[in-house]
């Protein structure tokens, strides 16, 4: 069975235009664990920066046209039962901490694709693999969210892509979700200059050379998405580079993190 609440504290998106992004509730607090504010609010997560960057993109957004209709429209999903039982716990911590969140969504573990699929989900986050495998089978464009998400700036949304799958597409079903996210990406990005932008669009090649990083700077121009910093490792290892790039997440064909 899915339950959803909308939020009543902030202005509800356009849903036809608005880029529907959904992230779990153990991503983005801690919900296993008590801090020192008491029993009414959560301590903040993984995904904690990841949103106020979100956040972030759409004031910008609206400052430059306060009739924008291409925003960020966040919904955060809980499937553990136990964490359900305390839903009024995380709608107080997520309003306590002005998130951007415009509902709630309480779905068990077998039904949660069922809210991704309903809600029109583009861009599922999560800390559980086996989350995202089911949501990937089903189409809906998956990421992982791991540990390094955590010192990641909020002030500026950084998007990682991987030009390896840009050259050497999957042909799983998310494939076309990937395109279509990625578009509406691109569109964001146009929005803003090249001097202080909100949303910041990275790609990195890991295998070939300057013709591989060339390819996949074509492929994805003809998708409508421009970048702004490109990198080919030609083999290297990711690892320094991504300490420095500072991304909030990976777009690949695999829904890996950015530790693999």
């Amino acid at each position: 069975m899915v339950s959803t609440i909308l939020n009543t504290d902030v202005k509800q998106k356009d849903a036809d235009i608005a880029v529907v992004v959904a992230v779990t509730s153990r991503a983005l607090f801690e919900c296993e664990a008590d801090d020192d504010g008491g029993d009414d609010v959560y301590g903040v997560g993984l995904a904690f920066p990841l949103l106020k960057a979100l956040h972030r993109v759409n004031e910008r957004l609206l400052e430059q046209n306060p009739a924008e209709s291409l925003l960020f429209d966040v919904i955060l999903i809980t499937t553990d039962s136990q964490q359900q039982q305390q839903s009024s716990r995380i709608i107080s911590s997520t309003r306590h901490y002005g998130l951007d969140v415009g509902r709630f969504c309480f779905a068990s573990e077998d039904d949660f694709i069922e809210s991704l699929l309903k809600n029109n989900v583009q861009l599922f986050l999560t800390t559980d693999r086996n989350e995202a495998l089911q949501a990937s089978q089903n189409g809906v464009l998956s990421v992982m969210l791991d540990q390094q998400i955590a010192s990641c700036p909020s002030e500026q949304l950084r998007v990682m892509f991987c030009g390896d799958a840009i050259i050497r597409p999957d042909a799983g079903p998310s494939q076309q979700a990937s395109q279509s996210f990625s578009s509406q990406l691109g569109e964001m990005r146009r929005r803003f200059g090249m001097l202080d932008t909100p949303l910041s669009i990275i790609l990195v090649t890991s295998c070939g050379g300057r013709e591989s990083c060339g390819s996949a700077l074509r492929t994805l121009r003809s998708h409508g998405v421009s970048v702004d910093e490109a990198y080919s490792l030609a083999g290297s290892p990711r690892g320094p580079i991504l300490s420095l790039l500072r991304p909030h997440f990976l777009l690949s064909d695999r829904f890996i993190g950015l530790d693999e």
